[in-house]
């Protein structure tokens, strides 16, 4: 039987996506979605539960009430609004998965997913092909509670045999959700910005290069690794994930071969200072070997989608106004 998953910051950007996906595969009764705000019209769209991570009790009435066997945990703050308030995102990011890994021992839950990120290496690292096991010295408090999570996810399998699995994110493109608070927001601003404005101001330099990935390879690359067998996954902290690298000017030229007229400035702000301390590329062979992954949009799919799905949105909206 289809197990009853629960998907914890479903309103975030991963989760928005992650929860209907998951939906459509095992049924709407079998996913129940959990944030710690009730997002607008949320019982229309399936089960729903408020829940804030930080409070252990909560989780616990959670899990016993829904009969929870999976837990995909996205519940976090993000690097640029991690920056601004620290001790949250260590109270959300660090304990909130300590807390969700306590409930998963006290409850024998079958499996918990866990998202890390590219965060978790510093300027230290190799900047071209960081591979998997470099040191991770990163001078973000959202970095710094990656790595922290990892560890935490390793101890809990080392010592609990719970079966954690991690992914180390690129920065994520998504054509449903709004921007959350990245320092790779820039990417999906920048079509939004296209279609309603022609112009954009980027808050980091033309010439930045970070590792990318579209969305709906993001979403298959996290069900096919809780999916596949557990002698498939030898790690249990984040694997390396990668799809594409770019530029913000690249990414800009792109678009331009759909809106020519498209202008781009360039502003960098504080974000600048953190996507310099991050790889402009990563080696995810350990997860091409593992568990077969794959990834299937390069930057042309990737803008040519975006720019379809978004600009019948906003075309839509037009209408309506």
């Amino acid at each position: 039987m289809t197990p009853r998953v629960l998907v914890t910051g479903s309103a975030g950007q991963v989760g928005s996506e992650l929860v209907p996906f998951l939906r459509s595969l095992y049924g709407s009764d079998r996913v129940v979605a959990a944030d710690i705000r009730r997002p607008p019209g949320s019982g229309d769209r399936g089960e729903f539960e408020q829940l804030d991570v930080t409070d252990s009790s909560a989780i616990d009435r959670v899990m016993a009430g829904r009969g929870i066997e999976v837990v995909y945990h996205l519940a976090g703050v993000l690097s640029a609004r991690g920056e601004e308030a620290p001790q949250l995102a260590w109270r959300v990011n660090v304990d909130g998965l300590r807390n969700m890994l306590e409930a998963a021992v006290r409850h024998r839950l079958a499996r918990v997913f866990w998202p890390s990120s590219i965060a978790v290496f510093g300027p230290d690292a190799p900047r071209e092909q960081t591979p998997q096991g470099c040191p991770l010295n990163p001078t973000t408090i959202y970095g710094v509670g990656k790595v922290a999570g990892e560890l935490l996810c390793n101890y809990y399998f080392t010592k609990y045999g719970l079966d954690v699995r991690c992914l180390r994110y690129p920065g994520l493109v998504s054509n449903m959700a709004p921007p959350g608070g990245g320092t790779t927001d820039y990417a999906v601003d920048i079509f939004h910005a296209a279609l309603s404005k022609g112009r954009y101001t980027c808050f980091l330099r033309e010439g930045t290069v970070l590792p990318m990935m579209y969305m709906p390879d993001a979403l298959r690359a996290t069900v096919e690794l809780m999916e596949a067998e557990q002698r498939s996954v030898p790690r249990h902290m984040g694997y390396n994930l990668a799809a594409v690298s770019f530029s913000a000017g690249e990414i800009a030229s792109e678009i331009r071969k759909h809106i020519p007229s498209f202008a781009v400035t360039y502003a960098p702000d504080e974000r600048q200072t953190i996507a310099d301390s991050w790889p402009k590329s990563v080696s995810d062979e350990e997860a091409r070997r593992d568990w077969g992954w794959s990834h299937r949009y390069d930057l042309a799919a990737m803008t040519s989608d975006m720019l379809a799905k978004l600009g019948a949105r906003h075309l839509r909206a037009e209408k309506d106004v």
